[in-house]
C-alpha cells in the first residue's frame, strides 16, 4: 500500500517535541533569572564605609527620617545625608571615634562620603518620592522595616510587578499622613486599613498610573 503522507511527517514529532523542549527550557530559564532574588536584588547588602545603624539612630534615639533625608517629602529623590547633618551630633557625639574617621574627612575636604547605593532602579523607571510620602505611603513599603535595621539591605524586589499590586489597590497600603514616618505604625485591623484606605484614595483622588507611559517616561 503506497503511503499518503509525505516523507517530512516521519520527523514532526521530534520536531514539535524539540520545539516544546526549546520553550519549555526558556520559559524556566527566564523565570530562574527575573523572577529570583539574585535578579531582583532582594537581600543586597554591600559593605558601607561607615557602620551606620538605623536601628540604632531611629528605633532608639527617634531620629525623624526627614532629618537625614531632607528632601523625602519634596523631591522626586531621597538624598543622601551631608556629612555636615552627621556632624551636628558627632561633633559632640563620638567626636574623636575612629569608626567615624570618613565622616571627619568628608565633612573638612567637602568630599561626599563614598557610601555604596543600594536601593537603585533603571534608568528608564521614573519613581517620585515626594508623591508617594505625600500620599501616605510610608518608608517601609518599599524598603522594609529599615527602622530595625542594623545594617542597611533590601528588602523589597522593587520591581515591576511589585509597584502594580500597589498601583492597583492602593487602599491596602496607603496610612495617615501623619503615620507616614512613623515605621511602626500598623492599622487596628485589616478591615480598617482597607476602610481608611478606601477613604483616603477617594478624598486624595488617588489614581496611580497601571499604563506603560505611567512609570516608563
Amino acid at each position: 500500500m503506497a503511503n499518503i503522507f509525505p516523507k517530512w511527517t516521519n520527523i514532526a514529532p521530534l520536531k514539535v517535541a524539540a520545539c516544546l523542549l526549546l520553550f519549555v527550557g526558556t520559559v524556566v530559564l527566564g523565570i530562574t533569572y527575573y523572577a529570583t532574588p539574585k535578579w531582583t536584588e532582594v537581600g543586597f547588602q554591600p559593605i558601607q564605609p561607615v557602620a551606620f545603624s538605623h536601628a540604632l539612630h531611629v528605633d532608639q534615639l527617634g531620629l525623624d527620617c526627614r532629618y537625614c533625608h531632607t528632601y523625602v517629602d519634596r523631591s522626586e529623590h531621597s538624598n543622601v545625608p551631608a556629612a555636615s547633618t552627621c556632624m551636628n551630633c558627632h561633633s559632640m557625639v563620638l567626636s574623636s571615634d575612629d569608626r567615624l574617621a570618613p565622616v571627619r574627612e568628608s565633612y573638612e575636604s567637602g568630599e561626599p562620603v563614598p557610601w555604596v547605593r543600594i536601593h537603585n532602579t533603571p534608568d528608564y523607571v521614573y519613581f517620585n518620592h515626594s508623591v508617594h510620602v505625600n500620599r501616605g505611603v510610608s518608608c517601609v513599603e518599599c524598603h522594609g522595616q529599615i527602622n530595625e535595621m542594623e545594617e542597611v539591605y533590601q528588602a523589597k524586589s522593587l520591581s515591576m510587578a511589585f509597584c502594580l499590586e500597589c498601583h492597583r489597590n492602593p487602599e491596602n497600603f496607603i496610612r495617615p499622613p501623619d503615620e507616614v514616618y512613623n515605621l511602626d505604625w500598623q492599622p487596628e485591623s485589616a478591615a480598617a486599613q482597607i476602610e481608611q484606605g478606601e477613604k483616603f484614595v477617594h478624598d486624595w483622588k488617588v489614581m496611580p498610573p497601571q499604563s506603560c507611559s505611567g512609570c516608563h517616561r
